[in-house]
């Protein structure tokens, strides 16, 4: 688990109120003794105005994408999910463990709804092909697969929730002068070298429709200390962070980036 001084640091924020398959190409490993001895974790940051432009076609109320009453922009990257990884690339999915219950981690529910949005509709489950929460279906395909580092699911989203907020890279990104635009480009090596020199590791862009950053992946050991990404980046030598929009005509985009950051240190 991560330190008690990280620990508190995310618990200020939750009492202030501040507070799908992933696309890899590779076979998944199928048993259970092999899925209990991952390597290290990969935490998947999302970028929420990519992930959105390309989901205009599906609103519903849980949707962090869609403009709602009293909705607020979300803090630049938000979490996909800590993943379990092996060394070669592969990865464990589904393992045994209990079914999501999100009475369960009640108590981290603001963190999530501002740090972890939902960003679509409910999906189908990539364990149990039944429609699901975009929640449990990271604890169910990932969640179960690191029990022996997070423990249960309030440990599993908690541990999270902790990574996010000490390796904070909306703000690196802005101390590099990386800000949201839908015109300007950047090299993608000085994203990767401001990342690498705050945390001491390098990390992995992800990038769609060719320039426009899609995820940034940050790589732990497991004692939580960060380590190398194994995969290479999958962007081209430019790209883009497009600045975030609501869908259905309602726009936030006025530095709330900036704002967002500051809400965190």
């Amino acid at each position: 688990m991560a330190s008690s001084s990280t620990t508190m640091i995310l618990l200020s924020v939750l009492f202030s109120g501040l507070l799908y398959a992933n696309g890899r190409a590779v076979d998944l490993v199928s048993t259970l003794t092999q899925q209990s001895q991952f390597d290290f974790f990969t935490l998947a940051l999302q970028w929420p105005a990519t992930f959105c432009s390309t989901h205009e076609n599906k609103c519903c109320p849980e949707n962090g994408c869609c403009a709602g009453e009293n909705s607020q922009s979300p803090p630049g990257f938000t979490i996909h999910g800590l993943w379990p990884d092996y060394k070669d690339g592969s990865w464990p999915s589904c393992c045994e463990g209990s079914a999501y219950d999100e009475s369960k981690i009640a108590p981290l529910l603001d963190a999530m709804h501002k740090y972890w949005p939902i960003l679509s509709c409910n999906d189908i489950s990539s364990c149990n092909n039944k429609t699901n929460s975009f929640w449990a279906d990271q604890w169910e395909q990932h969640g179960t697969c690191s029990t022996s580092v997070t423990g249960d699911q309030y440990g599993y989203f908690l541990t999270a929730l902790e990574l996010y907020l000490k390796y904070n890279v909306t703000e690196v990104l802005l101390q590099a002068k990386v800000k949201p635009s839908n015109s300007n480009t950047y090299p993608s090596a000085v994203l990767i070298s401001a990342i690498e020199n705050a945390f001491h590791a390098k990390p992995q862009l992800d990038c769609k429709d060719g320039d426009v950053i899609k995820e940034v992946r940050l790589c732990f050991t497991k004692d939580l200390q960060p380590r190398e990404c194994v995969e290479p980046s999958w962007c081209p030598a430019n790209v883009r962070l497009p600045k975030f929009a609501f869908l259905e005509g309602a726009t936030k985009t006025e530095d709330w980036l900036l704002s967002a950051v500051k809400t965190v240190i």
